[in-house]
This record gives structure tokens, C-alpha cells and sequence, in this order.
């Protein structure tokens, strides 16, 4: 779960959740560095937090796993559907842990 920049910095009052694109950019950059059991693993974590539609928000809050921000977010989902493509191309590409595409 990563954060798009520290809570606090931005001058509002509140905590800052995990932006949810940044942790799917992650994956993808995981999986295009042939991590990709890595990728999975944590695709895989990232997806429990949708509804039950399979719908994500903006942010997740990283303590109790709650959906902050605007919703659905196409960003979010932007970022989901890259991930897993990118996992799929290095699959396909036959890139495994410690192997470079």
C-alpha cells in the first residue's frame, strides 16, 4: 500500500490513505521487472480491498482496509487493469523472479 505523499504535507487536516493507483503501478512495475510472483502476491492483496462489485475508491485506508475518497474511481481502475496486463504479458513473456525481460 503506498502513499501518494506524506500525510500531513499537504496542509489539510486528516490522514492521508494509500493511494490505491500508486500500490497498482507498483505491481505493474514489479511484473515488468519479471517479479512476478511478487506482482501476483501483491495483486492479489490489493484486490481484497474492492467491494462487492469489484469496485475500488480513490484510497484505502492502510489501518482498517476502509475505502476513502471518491468512488469508484477510474484512475483506480485504470491502474488495476494495467497491473493485470502486465502481469500477464511477462507470464506469457515467461519472465520469472530474478529474470530481466
Amino acid at each position: 500500500m503506498l502513499q501518494r505523499y506524506e500525510s500531513g504535507t499537504d496542509g489539510l487536516a486528516g490522514k492521508e490513505g494509500s493511494f490505491t493507483i500508486c500500490s497498482f503501478w507498483a505491481v505493474e512495475q514489479l511484473a515488468q521487472s519479471g517479479k512476478v510472483a511478487t506482482a501476483e502476491r501483491q495483486f492479489d492483496h490489493l484486490l481484497s480491498f474492492g467491494n462487492d462489485l469489484g469496485l475500488f475508491a480513490e484510497e484505502i485506508d492502510p489501518d482498517t482496509g476502509v475505502a476513502l475518497g471518491n468512488f469508484p474511481q477510474a484512475f483506480t481502475h485504470v491502474g488495476l487493469i494495467n497491473a493485470a496486463v502486465a502481469i500477464e504479458n511477462a507470464r506469457r513473456a515467461g519472465n520469472q523472479e530474478g529474470l530481466r525481460p
